[in-house]
């Protein structure tokens, strides 16, 4: 007995809000959603990056401020 193949689903996508079959788009418009998916990822690592900058900033000016006020109490002792 022979087995049936399921039809795989239309893929789609989302532009401005709007649906769009993948396989109506032409080879240019498919690259242009490759690179904003590319771009997109790359956002979000250099924001994920930039966050974890952030934090170690702080934490160095965290140090700094600290080690600024234990010098002044021992100067003033």
């Amino acid at each position: 007995m022979a087995k049936k193949q399921k039809e795989k689903p239309e893929q789609t996508i989302a532009i401005n809000g709007e649906e769009h079959n993948v396989s109506d788009l032409s080879e240019e418009q498919v690259a242009m959603v490759n690179h904003l998916h590319d771009l997109d990822r790359k956002i979000g690592s250099s924001q994920f990056n930039l966050d974890q900058l952030n934090v170690g900033r702080n934490a160095f000016m965290d140090i700094l401020t600290a080690s600024l006020v234990v010098e002044e109490v021992d100067e003033v002792a």
